[in-house]
């Protein structure tokens, strides 16, 4: 059974939808539409980095968060964590090749966003408008 909107992946079994509440493609959705993970994948497709480097570079993202980012790219096997052992410890991050697929549809994304801005703020204040009338 196919769903509106969510193309059939060939090689997803039929049964996995990212409509299902116990497909593991949700998981995923919810790591690579993050936007620190976003932003963050957008630094590393630069070259190799070290964690204060991207945190320097990611303005906002707190320690915290970027570590559990980090750790969920990690985890889902798209970037490598390097851990240097000549002179002081060092910790390197860099894309897999798995990770940089992920550039070109994040920045087909990103694009989107900063066509379409003015447009989404637009109906932001139209909404806002009405709203704050209907509360009177």
């Amino acid at each position: 059974m196919t769903s509106p909107g969510i193309p059939q992946v060939a090689a997803a079994p039929a049964s996995m939808s990212a409509l299902q509440r116990d497909c593991p493609a949700r998981l995923l959705l919810d790591q690579i539409a993050d936007k620190w993970t976003v932003l963050v994948i957008c630094v590393l497709d630069e070259g190799p980095s070290r964690f204060n480097e991207l945190r320097r570079r990611v303005d906002g993202i707190s320690q915290k968060v970027l570590t559990s980012t980090l750790r969920g790219l990690e985890r889902n096997g798209m970037i490598e964590r390097t851990v240097a052992t000549s002179g002081p410890v060092a910790v390197t991050y860099q894309l897999t090749s798995l990770g940089s697929s992920l550039y070109e549809p994040m920045l087909a994304l990103y694009g989107w966003t900063t066509q379409h801005i003015e447009t989404v703020v637009d109906a932001q204040d139209r909404f806002d408008q009405r709203s704050h009338i209907a509360t009177r």
